[in-house]
């Protein structure tokens, strides 16, 4: 017989090294994302990153909370870091601004910070963007492969755009857009735009699938969020898949390309926001992925993780009141 020494119960990974270990996974993405599309990413991530932690210390003295405590829970570094990856690599700076003020003062600190908010923060700040800059935010720069150039020209990491700035004729449409230009112009879905190409789209959201396999093994989240949500998007667009292929996306389309893949593993996932327990995880993740695939289809924008996650963020305390486990003893 073992004697184990008190206390048996290891000690529970801090906030801030479950959020460290989250920014990590997301860094080989974003090296393959500057190989596509130039440093400038970089610059925007250092830009949205220290307009976010500025943003939470005001925030966190105006509450009289411990300014130094609360920065180093990473949780503003990280909202700050999803949502810049989430947006064009040419967005300009004031863009950035506002997105990332919705994120950390309305959509967090409105609600009482870290732990309150009812919805996620990266997507409250995308959500308004893509409603109030939708030319900006749906106009990406074009890149069908990787340029190790990019890699040398520090040069890009700033690009000032001015306020009224728009993009020009280098942006291009993502695959999601594409598709639906297609389809709204009245012609059919051409099966080469719906295949895998090694796309930057589609090698950079392997490498989301990769990270967050890591966050999975090692048990930094649970595979019940991402794999549900997956398998909502798949079966969902399946159904519509084999009632009509000439007008709606393959399932391998929709899951590599989008936010499905960083949706998945790195918002849904967000312990504040979603559901505790193994039950409504699975119901939420299904049904996020379900108004992914009708926002995709039958709505008026290419992409619809952000809106599926703010809308299911609403019904979180209803899918935990019906299933929550019975309490041993209790009826």
């Amino acid at each position: 017989m073992t004697i184990i020494d008190s206390p048996a119960i290891k000690k529970r990974s801090s906030v801030s090294i479950i959020m460290f270990t989250v920014i990590l996974t997301l860094i080989p993405a974003l090296l393959i994302q500057i190989g596509f599309f130039g440093y400038q990413i970089l610059g925007n991530l250092f830009f949205g990153i220290s307009f976010a932690l500025i943003l939470e210390s005001i925030c966190l003295y105006l509450q009289k909370k411990p300014i130094k405590l609360f920065l180093n829970d990473f949780s503003a570094f990280l909202t700050a870091w999803l949502l810049v990856i989430s947006m064009p690599s040419t967005s300009p700076w004031w863009l950035i601004a506002i997105g990332i003020f919705f994120s950390i003062v309305v959509a967090k600190h409105a609600y009482g910070g870290l732990g309150s908010n009812p919805f996620n923060p990266a997507m409250i700040g995308y959500a308004v963007l893509l409603i109030s800059f939708p030319k900006l935010m749906t106009s990406w720069p074009e890149s069908n492969s990787i340029n190790l150039n990019n890699f040398l020209e520090i040069s890009t990491i700033i690009v000032s755009q001015p306020f009224n700035y728009v993009a020009d004729a280098v942006a291009s449409a993502t695959p999601l857009d594409a598709i639906k230009t297609t389809l709204f112009l009245g012609n059919t879905i051409d099966k080469n735009i719906t295949s895998f190409n090694s796309s930057s789209y589609q090698l950079i959201s392997v490498f989301y699938l990769l990270g967050g396999f890591y966050l999975i093994f090692k048990k930094v989240i649970s595979w019940h969020l991402p794999i549900s949500f997956i398998g909502g998007v798949f079966v969902f667009s399946m159904i519509l898949f084999l009632i009509d292929p000439t007008n709606f996306m393959n399932p391998i389309f929709h899951i590599i390309n989008g936010a499905t893949l960083l949706g998945a593993f790195y918002i849904i996932t967000d312990p504040v926001s979603s559901p505790t327990t193994i039950k409504g995880k699975i119901i939420f993740g299904i049904l996020v992925g379900l108004i992914t695939v009708i926002v995709r289809n039958f709505g008026g924008y290419p992409d619809g993780v952000a809106f599926a996650v703010i809308f299911m963020n609403i019904c979180v305390p209803l899918i935990e009141k019906f299933s929550q486990p019975k309490v041993f003893g209790y009826e």
